[in-house]
């Protein structure tokens, strides 16, 4: 009885998802290659077709080689239409001084380019894949959003993140399960300058740590250190490979390399955060 309660309650979000896209002509997906954006991208695909749904990403000095390619690879097997895009906000001081609103130029950028692309496409919205969970979380890419009028299907439709994987795991999607991968800018503290450098070390760095088996993982950048972040389930393991790491680290330009033993927290920086957001 629950698995047919559950899904019906599956088919009933679809509809009411169906319902949504039908509003509109088209869609022009800020997509990330994360499986909220995607799972946004591949329903515009299924309910407005090939020409009613685009994907565009920003390839930018934020944004992993490896989670560039993994988008590419997913717009290519649901047959989506991409759009790459070179987003310029690494020159804008807004965002490479890193304040605490550093998000808010970071998306002005991606959504005043998606405005350019709309030109091109009479008829279609922007939209992303925030869920009903970020709503209630510090992103200052919301207000970005709202102010270029970007729409959020998902949160829209009451989405949270749970319901999100379990919908993309049922349409087939094979990045159901994939863990969250913000920006590489989000490894650096608010006040220190991000810079292409700094972003290439630390990509380099959690490449590092994949090829050691651990595929949930942070490199937080210090001004002389790595600080890593991993699920406490792993702490063990990497405290066995850390003087290894240690050394390739050093290599890469980190002269020290800790461990966090708290393990790892989405957003931890975010506890900087001044009590007046």
């Amino acid at each position: 009885m629950k698995r047919v309660n559950s899904e019906s309650k599956t088919e009933d979000t679809l509809l009411e998802l169906e319902r949504w896209f039908g509003k509109i002509q088209g869609s022009l997906t800020a997509f990330s290659g994360g499986v909220d954006s995607a799972l946004v991208l591949f329903l515009a695909r299924r309910f407005l077709g090939k020409e009613g749904a685009i994907g565009c990403i920003s390839d930018s000095p934020s944004l992993k080689r490896s989670d560039l390619q993994e988008a590419k690879d997913f717009c290519q097997k649901h047959d989506i239409k991409l759009e790459i895009i070179h987003t310029q906000e690494i020159e804008d001081e807004a965002y490479y001084t890193n304040p605490f609103n550093r998000c808010f130029a970071c998306k002005s950028h991606l959504y005043q380019d998606l405005s350019a692309l709309l030109g091109k496409h009479p008829g279609f919205v922007a939209t992303n894949g925030t869920n009903s969970d970020d709503l209630g979380d510090y992103r200052p890419g919301l207000q970005a959003a709202s102010k270029a009028k970007v729409r959020s299907p998902l949160a829209d439709c009451g989405l949270d993140k749970t319901a999100v994987r379990k919908l993309a795991r049922h349409l087939g999607l094979s990045n159901w399960d994939k863990p969250a991968s913000p920006c590489l800018s989000s490894r650096i503290p608010y006040g220190q300058a991000v810079t292409r450098e700094k972003l290439s070390r630390i990509e380099l760095a959690e490449t590092v740590l994949t090829r050691y088996g651990f595929k949930q993982a942070r490199v937080r950048h210090y001004p002389e250190e790595a600080r890593i972040e991993v699920p406490t389930r792993d702490l063990e393991q990497l405290k066995k490979h850390l003087p290894k790491i240690t050394e390739t680290f050093a290599a890469i330009g980190f002269p020290n390399t800790t461990l966090d033993a708290e393990g790892l927290v989405s957003g931890k920086l975010n506890r900087d955060l001044p009590s007046q957001k």
